[in-house]
């Protein structure tokens, strides 16, 4: 199985004072905290092995996620004490042999993660950036310059697009072993290294449903798409590892199909009423 590592260990200060008592990763989209989501759609696409990074508030992200069965996920935790940045604390998993998904724990999207995947095994680079174009309206006349500061064009309150960063990336075995040991080592000093050692980079263009929680105005709106394309969102939770075992319960007297039994199942050695 496809391994990932979902970076859920900021403090999330532009979401203070939520995040003082609640991991931004936890913070709820709907009824289900976006970590919760995000992990369901890892597994829905192929990525069981799971391994969470995590630091502020963690053992909240622990108690919440657990070992992930309920999903189908195997999930272990990366727990560090001082922040390693974004792709820092990929340095303990310089012996994989294979390539690995890294993401950020509170955006939402409706990416499907094995065509990243399958895109960046295709292109022979070292490292593949997932990329949105995200629109961003400047709210002042733009004027165009010429090489003498002479004025040769005016635009009121463009939109400008910019190809942008969506925090998903697969990074091969060879590029994790050059990260350091040590210190903060973010996304812009992975980029860095790449484009002066001119190590091989691919981008991956996606065009579907993305934001980011970062702020309380992204955290809301994210709560209406969610709840608008809940679908495109969520997949199914996955059947159950074990075999069910059906037995009939007389509500009232012998039993009698609908109108006297009731269903009952045994998963995982726990017996639930199906009404």
């Amino acid at each position: 199985m496809n391994r990932a590592v979902i970076q859920a260990g900021g403090k999330g200060t532009r979401l203070l004072p939520y995040t003082s008592v609640l991991p931004k990763p936890l913070m709820p989209i709907g009824d289900y905290p976006v970590l919760e989501i995000v992990v369901r759609q890892l597994v829905h696409f192929g990525f069981v092995n799971i391994t969470i990074g995590v630091g502020h508030l963690g053992h909240l992200i622990q108690a919440v996620i657990g070992d992930g069965s309920r999903w189908g996920a195997n999930i272990n935790y990366l727990r560090e004490d001082e922040p390693r940045g974004t792709m820092g604390s990929l340095s303990h998993f310089d012996t994989l042999d294979e390539p690995v998904l890294v993401m950020n724990g509170d955006l939402l999207t409706d990416i499907d993660y094995s065509r990243l995947f399958e895109a960046h095994v295709r292109s022979n680079a070292n490292l593949t950036v997932g990329v949105y174009s995200k629109r961003v309206p400047i709210s002042l006349g733009v004027l165009d310059l010429d090489s003498e500061r002479r004025v040769v064009g005016f635009r009121e309150k463009p939109v400008l697009t910019f190809p942008c960063s969506m925090g998903i990336y697969v990074l091969e075995p060879e590029l994790i072993r050059l990260i350091p040991k040590t210190g903060i080592f973010g996304f812009d000093h992975l980029m860095a290294m790449c484009l002066e050692q001119k190590i091989p980079t691919n981008s991956y263009s996606f065009e579907g449903l993305w934001l980011d929680i970062g702020r309380p105005e992204d955290h809301e709106e994210a709560a209406q798409v969610f709840t608008q394309h809940i679908d495109r969102f969520l997949p199914p939770l996955p059947a159950p590892r074990t075999a069910l075992v059906f037995e009939s319960v007389t509500r009232h007297g012998p039993a009698s199909g609908r109108n006297g039994a009731a269903l009952t199942h045994r998963v995982r050695g726990e017996k639930a009423v199906i009404p």
